[in-house]
């Protein structure tokens, strides 16, 4: 058993500690968003660092959350930049973690033939994933988070679930 899972866990770290990547999918407004906010998607663009032998690793993304509007015509877009932690737990053929963090999340609401507003807020996210290595230079992802942005008045939150790949 300690050989499988020790072979797994060198297979999966190359000799190059920095990854880059992207990711996509959908985002599911909760809380607040979801009363004026409908289903939207969510793009990212990530760098990491990951030392050799350790399962902790540090994530900056650059992502893109856009939900329509439920009564009115216009959107809802989020754009932020994060620093994030991951913890990868032991695995043989697949490494579950855990992600957190916190960043400047944008705020923007844009209606259909008239105004838009937006605001920098600070927020933060903790979630989960799955990543599964296809060959020595890169792995595929997949992975669902809460994010929570802070309002003056509520709170924005939603749960972008992607599908994603790293090199």
């Amino acid at each position: 058993m300690m050989a499988a899972t020790t072979r797994g866990a060198s297979a999966q770290s190359s000799a190059n500690p920095f990854q880059i990547g992207a990711s996509a999918g959908v985002a599911i407004p909760t809380g607040d968003l979801s009363n004026t906010a409908n289903m939207g998607y969510n793009v990212t663009v990530m760098a990491g660092y990951r030392p050799l032998y350790t399962p902790l690793a540090v994530r900056v993304e650059a992502a893109y959350n856009q939900f329509g509007l439920k009564n009115t015509s216009g959107n809802v877009n989020i754009p932020a930049f994060t620093g994030n932690l991951v913890y990868e737990l032991p695995g043989v053929s697949f490494s579950p973690y855990v992600i957190g963090g916190a960043g400047l999340y944008r705020t923007n609401v844009d209606f259909t033939g008239g105004g838009s507003g937006g605001e920098n807020r600070f927020g933060f996210n903790v979630g989960g994933g799955v990543k599964l290595p296809l060959s020595t230079s890169f792995e595929t992802l997949l992975e669902a988070r809460y994010s929570h942005v802070n309002a003056p008045s509520g709170s924005l939150s939603f749960i972008p679930i992607t599908i994603g790949i790293l090199w």
